[in-house]
């Protein structure tokens, strides 16, 4: 693995962070901006200013209007988003419709591809992953599936609960995570305004950077076509695992920005900040803080980067990318920068996502 970057990938990571710079940082205080996320409006916006600068679905294919980014590249590419939560939004690599295109780009019929995958990938539509459901169903561990799917003829009924189900409201596209009556899992697309297809309600959390927010959804025997089934019948943990590794390591290429944007704010405001007669940053406990910030951005990177390296490999990199999310550090980055800043906003970015116990669990088996 080289740490030199190609000149074209220098060129196109200096065209997202001028990106950022001029177009989205400016639009983070705009009024359509709610609590549970951009409002569709202020979307439409940021996607196509990024249409216009050719940075639309970097990540998906070229034979589907991408730029067909490997990992690495990737890692490069979604670190500068990342560092507004706007970023992700405006080039269309937010969650979860990135680990969606990846997962539906793999295993998704050429039917299911013109009707959902392609419009998902210009940005006409969002979308929703449905698999984590109260308890006592699926959680961190998904082989406790309760929502089920029931062949009727050429359909399948299916029934349950899910929730925090990122970019629900407003998704056109949901894939849903279901349990056959012979135990095993199926996914299943389907057109969010079908029949029994019900948004209960909207759930209040810490962040609000997903276009969508997060929602509890109820299914009220609703009939999917056997057409609509994405992958085959029965392998919904071998597609899950197949999003996994990737979507978990692009989690953390974007957290990275904002831990980055995080540090530099308090950088900035130690340099300017006068106590006890010279610059905040002088003193020893904040200087040190700022030394640690940036060993542990480094750490991290470099971790995604070999992570990454892994999945460019053809491996599966569950491993590795479980210890880049332990390692992903926006929370320790937010939690220091209110001692050199006020407690100001960044505290609002703690425990935003799955808690760090949980991958690092998924280690032990390694150890």
């Amino acid at each position: 693995m080289h740490f030199a970057l190609p000149a074209e990938l220098t060129a196109l990571q200096a065209k997202v962070r001028q990106f950022v710079a001029d177009v989205v940082i400016p639009l983070e205080r705009d009024p359509r901006q709610t609590p549970h996320g951009p409002s569709p409006e202020l979307r439409q916006v940021l996607i196509e200013r990024a249409r216009e600068h050719g940075l639309l679905t970097p990540h998906a294919s070229r034979e589907m209007g991408g730029l067909g980014l490997s990992h690495i590249e990737k890692a490069i590419i979604f670190e500068e988003a990342g560092y507004s939560p706007l970023g992700p939004v405006a080039l269309n690599i937010h969650a979860p419709d990135e680990g969606n295109i990846h997962l539906m780009e793999q295993v998704a019929t050429p039917a299911q591809k013109d009707r959902w995958l392609k419009p998902l990938v210009q940005g006409r539509i969002r979308s929703c992953f449905a698999m984590t459901e109260p308890s006592p169903g699926a959680g961190s561990d998904p082989s406790m599936l309760t929502t089920q799917a029931v062949r009727d003829g050429d359909d399948y009924i299916i029934n349950g609960q899910k929730w925090f189900i990122t970019g629900a409201e407003g998704a056109q596209v949901a894939i849903i995570m279901a349990r056959m009556e012979d135990g095993s899992a199926t996914m299943f697309l389907t057109d969010t305004d079908r029949p029994g297809f019900i948004l209960e309600r909207m759930m209040d959390s810490l962040d609000s950077c997903f276009a969508g927010g997060h929602a509890v959804l109820r299914f009220d025997n609703l009939r999917i076509p056997a057409s609509d089934v994405l992958g085959e019948v029965g392998k919904g943990f071998r597609y899950a695992q197949v999003r996994l590794a990737p979507a978990r390591l692009t989690h953390c290429m974007r957290w990275l920005g904002q831990a980055r944007r995080a540090h530099d704010e308090a950088c900035r405001y130690a340099s300017h900040r006068v106590s006890f007669g010279k610059p905040l940053g002088e003193h020893q406990g904040v200087g040190f803080m700022l030394a640690d910030n940036e060993m542990d951005l480094h750490t991290t990177r470099l971790s995604i980067w070999h992570c990454a390296w892994v999945l460019d490999q053809g491996e599966r990199g569950n491993f590795e990318s479980s210890m880049a999310k332990v390692l992903e550090l926006r929370g320790h980055l937010a939690g220091d920068r209110p001692l050199c800043a006020g407690a100001r906003r960044a505290r609002r970015y703690r425990r935003v996502d799955r808690r760090a116990d949980f991958p690092r669990c998924a280690q032990f088996p390694h150890l």
